[in-house]
């Protein structure tokens, strides 16, 4: 058994300053008569203090560290180590195991009794250390749920994979433990604002991660065993054939999450080792903000607002894959939506369903290609069309002719500026009179991380870092340079949250005729500087400027593989 400090939790946060005396008995009054758990639950479910509040006075008070409980690091084995329905009645999950000593992660440390249990069943001296509940509930449902899916799969292990009946497995993945830990998986990547799921599979094991802020992070590796489960519950929910596993699938569902639907679309991919899936999230109020919030600097935001204007003409959205092109394209439609016009897009695939605007999903298997629908869109009577993507020549060449003939006409390409949007088109087959007539403007835009708010600091940079700051600030340096130490809230990465950064040219008089003229992409590109373009490293180094980003991440995104 355990001796600990028994204050109560409310003496505490009321000396604190936290809660008032009313919010208290409040609080108390409704844990007598409908006992729904906790008191810190309590106060945090009726909006009298938050989480990260209660969990910082715990630790600074009582002196009980705080964890970010990353399950990508714990032992299946410890984790497991007391049963499931202990963990889940006290919300409690143990995260490491030292000879005797039993480290359990609690959100509320207080709770005696649960510490009394756990140290009953395990025969361990228990220390306790504080974690979200959010966090706990996460690692319970994925840990427990690997645990009874793992011994599922081994009664059937001594089959090859290749011999295992699909309807045994359909009916083994409609149990418990794997649906658990699949929605476990969602709702974690869901919480973390996560763009995707891999769940890659191993020699010997089974690597999930998670993509945040562009960078994938490790959730988990349990056994190998659990593969074939996991993938086959992911591939039913996604309408995906589970008996196909030599060839590449595709499927979609959606799932709920803070009332709001979250859409997800789901790949299969056979390797040596068993189907690799990766899920995309979907979250459609990221998609369709206003071009007021896309991140915009105030020049860049008149720059835009003034190419948006123009009637008809062709603009470009340029960038890497998950730079943010499709949430541009998807606000500038927003924008110019209106009664009086008539906007149809063509996409592969379509992301979201807009009001009032007519989408086409393009089908190549059937002939249904971006350049067979547009064809067949110019006969719709179009004010604007969107194409997802110029994929080839054909495409090229009649979005070129549709935006020369009064249509408006967005697509994206995939180049690393804006210049070279030009000369990607041109490369295509496109003459250079024909583009210098039909571009109205070409944004290129790159997706960067911003320091956490939780744990931003003061920082130096590296002499080199200060040396590349000043090439491109000429200007002078900040009061005081700013860096993320790493906390809960970032999973100790530093960074929070990405915001875009944005290089728009507009085509004048001096441009068109340097094209014409056959200047390359570093002339064209220094002629539009001195015409009053701001570079991507520009807008990005104004981010450092302003306190939200750091020169490390500024040359991550802006130089790396330029």
């Amino acid at each position: 058994m355990v001796k600990f400090y028994r204050k109560r939790l409310g003496d505490m946060l009321i000396e604190s300053g936290l809660i008032t005396n009313e919010q208290l008995t409040e609080a108390l009054s409704e844990q007598r008569v409908n006992k729904p758990g906790s008191l810190g639950k309590i106060l945090i479910n009726k909006g009298f203090v938050t989480e990260n509040r209660v969990l910082e006075m715990l630790e600074q008070q009582l002196g009980i560290p705080f964890v970010q409980l990353t399950t990508s690091m714990m032992d299946p084995e410890v984790a497991t180590s007391i049963p499931f329905h202990l963990a889940r009645h006290y919300l409690v999950i143990p995260i490491e195991k030292e000879k005797n000593r039993l480290k359990l992660a609690m959100s509320d440390p207080l709770n005696v009794p649960a510490i009394d249990d756990v140290a009953m069943i395990t025969g361990c001296e228990v220390e306790p250390v504080l974690a979200s509940e959010k966090a706990i509930e996460q690692a319970i449902d994925q840990f427990y749920g690997i645990k009874e899916s793992v011994e599922n799969a081994l009664k059937f292990a001594e089959k090859k994979e290749d011999e295992l009946d699909p309807v045994r497995i359909a009916k083994l993945v409609e149990n418990a433990p794997v649906v658990r830990f699949v929605n476990s998986l969602l709702n974690q990547a869901a919480s973390e604002g996560a763009s995707d799921i891999h769940v890659e599979p191993k020699e010997k094991s089974l690597r999930i991660r998670i993509r945040v802020d562009g960078i994938l992070q490790d959730v988990m590796t349990p056994m190998h065993d659990v593969q074939p489960l996991i993938v086959s519950r992911i591939k039913i929910i996604s309408g995906m054939n589970i008996a196909e596993r030599r060839l590449p699938q595709d499927g979609s569902f959606s799932i709920r999450y803070k009332n709001r639907v979250v859409d997800v679309r789901v790949s299969s991919l056979p390797t040596v080792y068993g189907e690799k899936i990766v899920m995309r999230l979907l979250d459609k109020d990221k998609m369709l903000l206003p071009i007021e919030e896309l991140g915009l600097s105030k020049y860049n935001l008149d720059n835009f607002s003034r190419i948006l204007k123009s009637s008809y003409g062709m603009i470009v959205v340029t960038g890497p894959t998950g730079s943010g092109k499709t949430t541009t394209l998807y606000s500038s439609l927003k924008a110019i939506n209106s009664p009086e016009k008539n906007i149809i897009t063509v996409e592969d695939p379509v992301e979201y369903r807009l009001d009032d605007i007519n989408q086409v999903q393009v089908f190549p298997k059937i002939g249904l290609t971006f350049s067979y629908a547009l064809r067949s869109i110019l006969r719709q009577d179009p004010d604007v069309i969107m194409l997802g993507e110029i994929r080839d020549a054909e495409t090229a060449d009649i979005a070129v002719k549709a935006a020369l003939t009064g249509h408006l006409v967005f697509s994206t390409l995939h180049t690393n500026d804006a210049p070279r949007a030009l000369s990607r088109l041109v490369d295509m087959g496109v003459e250079p009179f024909l583009l210098t007539s039909s571009i109205v403007g070409i944004i290129a835009q790159r997706l960067i991380r911003k320091i956490c708010p939780q744990c931003k600091i003061e920082s130096q940079p590296s002499r080199e870092e200060l040396d590349l700051y000043s090439y491109y600030c000429p200007e002078g340096m900040p009061p005081v340079f700013y860096s993320g130490r790493g906390c809960a809230l970032c999973n100790n990465t530093g960074y929070k949250g990405r915001l875009a950064i944005h290089e728009i040219m507009t085509l004048n008089s001096e441009i068109r005729e340097l094209m014409l003229s056959g200047g390359n992409m570093e002339q064209l590109k220094k002629l539009a500087v001195d015409n009053g373009m701001i570079t991507l490293q520009q807008d990005a180094f104004r981010l450092v400027q302003e306190g939200v980003t750091t020169i490390r991440e500024v040359i991550r995104v802006t130089f790396e593989g330029n």
